[in-house]
């Protein structure tokens, strides 16, 4: 049933699910056969028609799969992706569950990182289209970039193993950078034996560099506060100006995810798993299949957190030449770096019992409430920050995990704004100069090497980044501290 084409209008998904409560709704087991656990999705009315059949299938699909706990998980952000949806959670028993790298995607560990300075929106605007310009020349961007900064393959393997930290020790960036990092900015176990040559070689030059995509670098200013309690713990005022990055692993994740989806595919045969659809390759949690990747995995999420941090050193060096000032004297400290692509051990209480889970998240970010062990003490009377970004021309969000995530969501939350075009699309149907001169006119300086990739990425692509975060809000999964609106902007 769930491959299948429904005759029904694909927009229209009102039928395959209840109503839990506002802004959740159910996939009943009866939707498919072989569903282990229902579906859940996290939508309000107004975002139901963001959604189509297709994607609902999906989130049926990976509730077949073993060991799946509670609910196939669906955030506000979720459209069409490879195997799960992007915006997907999905937490699976240590014993009798799997690991699939398609609840993690082929960006390993793409994420956000958010800096603040002590600038002032006024100190900042006049010379945006300046500031904005050095930037992306500093830091590469697009299909294939390369960064000026070229590792030996001993360092390469440091970089997967001890990821933003490596990066602190080797001169770029400062003591207090991999502190302020989810898991501080690498995860422990990775194996970098289990990544694959091409990988290595995919990932050695492309250190500090941005990619393709919906990747950015964003310079931004503090709006509005929603939160003055948690936006003083965070060291938030309105009026601040921040910078936020948002990129991943680079060809290093990617090859990392289909050298291991070959093996996964066998997998699946040789243990008997009934998947229905390939894209959900996996193995049993415990299995030499599933190590292999999850230990080659966090070498792509070491190096993703590696990579970030580059890319903020970087960009304090250009505002430093700007402003004539060190980084000391503009606050350029880091706020906080979640991963959004990511598979974890975790432990969470699952039918009011403590138990040791592998949560997958697919573009959904962490989001652990006050009093969190694993939320960095300076945060953790308020919960950890979980950044939003938004789509180039509308708002992000700075939040805070929410008091019902754990009961909820496993802890997670949404990503972003989700898509509801695609890029051949988009492209197909706008003008990217056009763009351009619609958002200088509401004071954003757009540069990207391709006026394409502008209209890939227009605003207009995306859902209401405001509508996804209320959902989380008021589910008390996350809720609003400070918005964040674009003035500079470097597309990847």
């Amino acid at each position: 049933m769930s491959n299948q084409k429904n005759e029904k209008n694909e927009s229209d998904v009102t039928d395959l699910l209840s109503r839990v409560s506002d802004n959740i709704w159910e996939i009943p087991k009866s939707h498919t056969y072989g569903m282990n656990v229902p579906g859940r999705l996290f939508l309000s009315e107004k975002l139901m028609g963001t959604i189509d059949r297709e994607t609902v299938n999906q989130v049926a699909n990976v509730a077949m799969l073993p060991g799946i706990l509670d609910y196939s998980m669906a955030m506000p952000d979720v459209h069409l992706g490879y195997g799960f949806t992007i915006g997907g959670v999905a937490a699976f028993d240590e014993e009798e569950g799997i690991i699939s790298p398609g609840g993690v995607g082929f960006d390993i560990n793409c994420g956000v990182r958010l800096m603040k300075t002590n600038l002032q929106k006024e100190e900042a605007t006049p010379h945006m289209k300046t500031l904005t310009e050095n930037l992306f020349r500093k830091i590469p961007s697009g299909v294939g970039s390369k960064g000026e900064f070229k590792v030996t393959d001993t360092e390469l393997t440091e970089a997967f193993l001890n990821g933003a930290q490596w990066a602190v020790e080797a001169g770029y960036g400062i003591e207090n950078d991999a502190k302020n990092c989810e898991s501080l900015g690498f995860m422990e176990g990775a194996i970098p034996e289990k990544v694959g040559t091409k990988a290595r070689k995919r990932g050695r030059p492309q250190f500090g560099t941005l990619g393709s995509g919906n990747h950015f670098l964003e310079i931004q200013y503090i709006d509005k506060i929603y939160d003055p309690v948690a936006a003083a713990a965070y060291g938030l005022t309105e009026g601040q100006v921040t910078v936020m990055i948002h990129c991943g692993s680079r060809g290093a994740g990617h090859q990392i995810c289909t050298d291991h989806l070959q093996t996964l595919n066998q997998a699946v045969k040789k243990y008997k798993i009934n998947v229905p659809d390939m894209q959900l390759a996996c193995a049993p949690a415990k299995s030499k299949e599933a190590q292999d990747y999850f230990n080659a995995m966090k070498c792509g999420a070491n190096y993703a957190w590696a990579n970030r941090q580059i890319i903020m050193h970087w960009t304090r060096e250009v505002f430093e030449k700007f402003y004539g000032k060190d980084t000391d004297a503009l606050g350029m400290e880091l706020l906080y770096d979640v991963a959004h692509n990511i598979a974890k051990y975790e432990t969470h209480e699952v039918d009011g019992k403590k138990q040791d889970v592998y949560v997958h998240r697919k573009g959904a970010t962490r989001a652990f409430p006050a009093g969190h062990p694993e939320v960095l003490q300076q945060y953790r009377d308020v919960g950890q920050p979980a950044l939003i970004p938004g789509s180039m021309g509308t708002p992000s969000f700075i939040l805070k995990g929410g008091p019902n995530s754990m009961s909820l969501t496993f802890g997670s939350a949404c990503h972003g704004a989700g898509r509801v075009m695609g890029r051949g699309k988009a492209k197909d149907s706008m003008s990217g100069e056009s763009i351009r001169d619609a958002l200088a006119k509401q004071g954003i300086t757009v540069r990207a090497e391709k006026a394409s990739v502008i209209a890939e990425e227009a605003p207009s692509v995306y859902k209401n980044s405001s509508d996804v975060v209320d959902v989380v809000d008021s589910l008390g999964v996350a809720q609003k501290v400070a918005r964040l609106i674009p003035i500079g902007v470097i597309k990847g």
